[in-house]
């Protein structure tokens, strides 16, 4: 499948109670994506949520406010409005079943118990659109999961992060172009370095 994506989705919450809570990794996603393509978010009441348009690559950025468990109201919202179709979607979450610092890029299938997901597939009627999962780590206990996910991570698991999504920044090249094989390919593996040449091809 090439279809580059129209529109970049961090998932997260509102509010500086949750800013660096591990629940917000789709948020920290898309603020460094939104450096890197120079634009800024905006507040859209409409789409509920901060918006952000990089023009000279036709790409939007979207962070829900409605709160992990609606993100579903934003985006649905969001896609109406620009006519954006499923497959054009990225959406970038914290995902439990991945150890701090890895990566997951995958088009549909199922949603892990993820609430925000839960809520996206309910808005858009399907489950296929891409997913780039940020892996936060698992508690060890399902019992402490919601209170683990609201709590920031701790300093080598916030290094762990950090630098997974450094190396989704370098990943973006190849989503931007529709190479999801070459994305997925990198993003999937630990790296330290840009990809090859011959993977931008």
């Amino acid at each position: 499948m090439q279809t580059p994506p129209r529109l970049v989705v961090g998932l997260g919450n509102p509010g500086a109670d949750y800013s660096e809570t591990r629940h917000n990794a789709g948020f920290w996603f898309c603020e460094r994506l939104a450096r890197e393509l120079d634009t800024r978010f905006a507040v859209e009441s409409r789409f509920h949520g901060r918006v952000a348009q990089a023009r000279a690559v036709g790409i939007w950025l979207l962070q829900p406010q409605t709160f992990m468990n609606r993100s579903g109201q934003s985006v649905g919202a969001f896609i109406r409005f620009h006519r954006i179709q499923p497959a054009e979607i990225l959406v970038v979450h914290d995902e439990l079943d991945i150890p701090p610092g890895d990566l997951r890029l995958k088009f549909g299938g199922g949603l892990g118990g993820h609430n925000g997901l839960k809520d996206i597939t309910a808005h858009l009627g399907t489950q296929d659109y891409w997913r780039l999962r940020v892996g936060i780590g698992h508690p060890g206990d399902r019992n402490i999961v919601a209170n683990y996910v609201l709590k920031p991570p701790r300093r080598e698991e916030q290094e762990q992060i950090d630098g997974a999504l450094d190396r989704a920044l370098l990943a973006w090249p190849l989503i931007a172009k529709g190479d999801w094989n070459a994305a997925l390919n990198y993003a999937n593996t630990r790296h330290t370095k840009p990809p090859a040449p011959s993977e931008k091809s």
